[in-house]
Protein backbone atom coordinates (compact mmCIF):
# COMPACT_ATOMS: atom_id res chain seq x y z
CA UNK A 1 0.00 0.00 0.00
CA UNK A 2 1.27 3.47 -0.88
CA UNK A 3 2.28 6.18 2.30
CA UNK A 4 0.30 9.12 2.72
CA UNK A 5 2.28 12.03 2.17
CA UNK A 6 1.57 15.50 2.34
CA UNK A 7 4.14 17.96 0.64
CA UNK A 8 4.16 21.33 2.65
CA UNK A 9 6.26 24.07 0.15
CA UNK A 10 6.73 27.68 1.44
CA UNK A 11 9.14 30.24 2.23
CA UNK A 12 8.71 30.03 5.93
CA UNK A 13 10.26 32.89 6.25
CA UNK A 14 10.08 32.67 9.25
CA UNK A 15 8.24 29.54 10.30
CA UNK A 16 5.04 30.24 12.81
CA UNK A 17 2.55 28.97 15.27
CA UNK A 18 0.01 28.13 11.44
CA UNK A 19 3.05 26.41 9.69
CA UNK A 20 3.16 24.00 12.73
CA UNK A 21 -0.55 23.69 13.21
CA UNK A 22 -1.08 23.20 9.56
CA UNK A 23 1.33 20.25 9.85
CA UNK A 24 -0.52 18.55 12.83
CA UNK A 25 -3.86 19.01 11.64
CA UNK A 26 -3.05 17.18 8.38
CA UNK A 27 -1.02 14.61 9.93
CA UNK A 28 -4.13 14.26 12.69
CA UNK A 29 -7.65 15.05 10.85
CA UNK A 30 -6.14 14.88 7.42
CA UNK A 31 -4.68 11.18 8.03
CA UNK A 32 -1.20 11.67 6.62
CA UNK A 33 1.25 8.76 7.19
CA UNK A 34 3.83 11.66 6.92
CA UNK A 35 4.39 15.53 6.36
CA UNK A 36 7.62 16.68 4.50
CA UNK A 37 8.33 20.83 4.92
CA UNK A 38 9.97 21.70 1.90
CA UNK A 39 11.57 25.60 2.27
CA UNK A 40 11.85 27.40 -1.38
CA UNK A 41 15.35 27.34 -2.36
CA UNK A 42 14.94 30.24 -4.43
CA UNK A 43 11.32 31.65 -5.02
CA UNK A 44 10.08 31.85 -8.50
CA UNK A 45 8.17 34.92 -8.03
CA UNK A 46 11.72 36.50 -6.92
CA UNK A 47 10.74 37.59 -3.63
CA UNK A 48 13.73 38.28 -1.32
CA UNK A 49 14.29 35.32 1.06
CA UNK A 50 16.77 35.05 4.11
CA UNK A 51 19.16 32.55 3.74
CA UNK A 52 18.13 29.36 2.72
CA UNK A 53 20.07 27.70 5.64
CA UNK A 54 18.49 29.78 7.64
CA UNK A 55 15.56 29.20 6.80
CA UNK A 56 15.96 25.20 6.76
CA UNK A 57 17.20 25.34 10.19
CA UNK A 58 14.24 27.57 11.71
CA UNK A 59 12.24 25.11 10.23
CA UNK A 60 13.99 21.99 11.88
CA UNK A 61 13.34 23.70 15.69
CA UNK A 62 10.00 24.62 14.69
CA UNK A 63 8.36 21.39 13.58
CA UNK A 64 11.40 19.50 16.20
CA UNK A 65 9.37 16.61 18.17
CA UNK A 66 6.58 16.60 15.98
CA UNK A 67 6.47 12.46 14.67
CA UNK A 68 5.58 12.46 11.30
CA UNK A 69 6.93 15.49 10.30
CA UNK A 70 10.21 15.61 8.12
CA UNK A 71 12.18 18.60 7.28
CA UNK A 72 13.64 18.53 3.52
CA UNK A 73 16.58 20.83 1.78
CA UNK A 74 15.84 18.96 -1.08
CA UNK A 75 15.14 22.39 -2.89
CA UNK A 76 18.92 22.89 -2.73
CA UNK A 77 19.70 20.14 -5.75
CA UNK A 78 16.82 21.09 -8.16
CA UNK A 79 17.66 24.06 -10.92
CA UNK A 80 16.23 27.06 -9.77
CA UNK A 81 14.32 29.14 -9.72
CA UNK A 82 12.31 26.55 -7.46
CA UNK A 83 9.29 25.44 -9.16
CA UNK A 84 6.78 23.33 -6.88
CA UNK A 85 5.96 21.29 -10.44
CA UNK A 86 9.83 19.90 -10.43
CA UNK A 87 9.81 19.34 -6.81
CA UNK A 88 6.99 17.21 -7.13
CA UNK A 89 8.43 15.53 -9.95
CA UNK A 90 11.45 14.72 -8.13
CA UNK A 91 10.08 13.28 -5.34
CA UNK A 92 7.76 11.31 -7.21
CA UNK A 93 10.64 9.42 -9.07
CA UNK A 94 12.39 9.19 -5.81
CA UNK A 95 9.72 7.49 -4.01
CA UNK A 96 7.08 5.58 -6.28
CA UNK A 97 5.55 4.33 -2.81
CA UNK A 98 4.24 7.69 -1.82
CA UNK A 99 0.83 9.04 -2.63
CA UNK A 100 1.31 12.86 -2.37
CA UNK A 101 -0.95 15.11 -1.61
CA UNK A 102 0.25 19.54 -1.88
CA UNK A 103 -0.53 20.73 1.64
CA UNK A 104 -1.47 24.45 1.46
CA UNK A 105 -3.61 27.08 2.67
CA UNK A 106 -6.02 28.68 1.57
CA UNK A 107 -4.44 31.77 1.20
CA UNK A 108 -2.02 30.36 -1.22
CA UNK A 109 -5.03 29.33 -4.00
CA UNK A 110 -5.66 32.81 -5.04
CA UNK A 111 -2.59 32.66 -6.54
CA UNK A 112 -2.13 29.72 -8.49
CA UNK A 113 -2.80 30.89 -11.58
CA UNK A 114 1.41 32.67 -11.19
CA UNK A 115 2.24 29.28 -10.79
CA UNK A 116 3.43 26.98 -13.48
CA UNK A 117 1.76 24.27 -14.36
CA UNK A 118 -0.85 24.27 -11.98
CA UNK A 119 -2.64 22.09 -13.15
CA UNK A 120 -0.02 19.64 -13.58
CA UNK A 121 0.94 19.90 -10.05
CA UNK A 122 -3.02 19.30 -8.99
CA UNK A 123 -2.21 15.68 -11.05
CA UNK A 124 0.49 14.64 -9.15
CA UNK A 125 -0.37 15.76 -5.72
CA UNK A 126 -4.10 17.31 -5.40
CA UNK A 127 -4.08 20.50 -2.73
CA UNK A 128 -5.07 19.08 0.50
CA UNK A 129 -6.38 22.78 2.01
CA UNK A 130 -6.31 24.13 5.39
CA UNK A 131 -8.27 27.00 6.00
CA UNK A 132 -6.85 30.84 7.03
CA UNK A 133 -8.40 33.31 8.40
CA UNK A 134 -9.69 35.85 5.71
CA UNK A 135 -9.25 33.57 2.82
CA UNK A 136 -12.27 31.11 2.83
CA UNK A 137 -12.44 28.42 0.05
CA UNK A 138 -15.09 25.57 -0.89
CA UNK A 139 -12.14 22.75 -0.68
CA UNK A 140 -10.68 23.81 2.57
CA UNK A 141 -10.34 22.48 5.47
CA UNK A 142 -12.07 24.04 8.88
CA UNK A 143 -8.59 24.12 10.75
CA UNK A 144 -9.12 27.02 13.00
CA UNK A 145 -4.98 28.70 12.40
CA UNK A 146 -4.36 31.78 14.24
CA UNK A 147 -4.12 35.26 12.17
CA UNK A 148 -0.77 35.10 11.91
CA UNK A 149 1.73 35.61 8.30
CA UNK A 150 5.86 35.21 7.84
CA UNK A 151 4.83 38.94 6.90
CA UNK A 152 3.47 39.96 10.37
CA UNK A 153 6.19 38.51 12.18
CA UNK A 154 9.59 39.92 9.97
CA UNK A 155 7.52 43.36 10.49
CA UNK A 156 7.40 42.52 14.08
CA UNK A 157 10.61 41.83 14.59
CA UNK A 158 11.97 44.64 12.29
CA UNK A 159 10.72 47.06 15.30
CA UNK A 160 11.24 45.38 18.60
CA UNK A 161 11.07 48.77 20.24
CA UNK A 162 7.46 48.93 19.96
CA UNK A 163 5.84 46.54 22.68
CA UNK A 164 3.03 45.82 20.77
CA UNK A 165 5.33 43.27 18.05
CA UNK A 166 6.18 41.19 21.51
CA UNK A 167 2.90 39.88 22.17
CA UNK A 168 2.27 38.86 18.62
CA UNK A 169 6.22 37.16 18.80
CA UNK A 170 5.10 35.42 22.50
CA UNK A 171 2.46 33.71 20.49
CA UNK A 172 3.42 33.32 17.17
CA UNK A 173 6.39 31.96 16.65
CA UNK A 174 8.09 28.71 18.46
CA UNK A 175 10.31 29.73 21.41
CA UNK A 176 13.60 28.09 19.74
CA UNK A 177 13.07 29.74 16.16
CA UNK A 178 12.47 33.36 18.07
CA UNK A 179 16.10 32.32 20.17
CA UNK A 180 17.86 31.24 16.73
CA UNK A 181 16.52 34.85 15.22
CA UNK A 182 18.34 36.62 17.92
CA UNK A 183 21.30 34.19 17.87
CA UNK A 184 22.05 35.25 14.48
CA UNK A 185 20.51 39.17 14.16
CA UNK A 186 18.04 37.79 11.42
CA UNK A 187 15.13 40.71 10.19
CA UNK A 188 16.19 43.36 11.41
CA UNK A 189 15.48 46.59 9.88
CA UNK A 190 18.79 45.72 7.72
CA UNK A 191 19.03 42.27 7.59
CA UNK A 192 22.17 41.15 6.90
CA UNK A 193 21.18 37.88 6.19
CA UNK A 194 18.75 38.72 2.88
CA UNK A 195 20.19 37.58 -0.35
Amino acid sequence: MRKSVAIYGGSFDPPHVSHVLAAVYALKIGGFERVLVVPVFEHAFHKQLTVFEHRTRMCELAFAGIEGVEVTSVERELATPSLTLRTLEHLAARHPEWSMRLLVGSDVLGETSKWHAFERISQIAPPYVVARPGYAHPDSRAALLPDVSSTRVREALATPSEGEHEGLLAVSVPRAVLAYIAEHGLYRASDPAKG
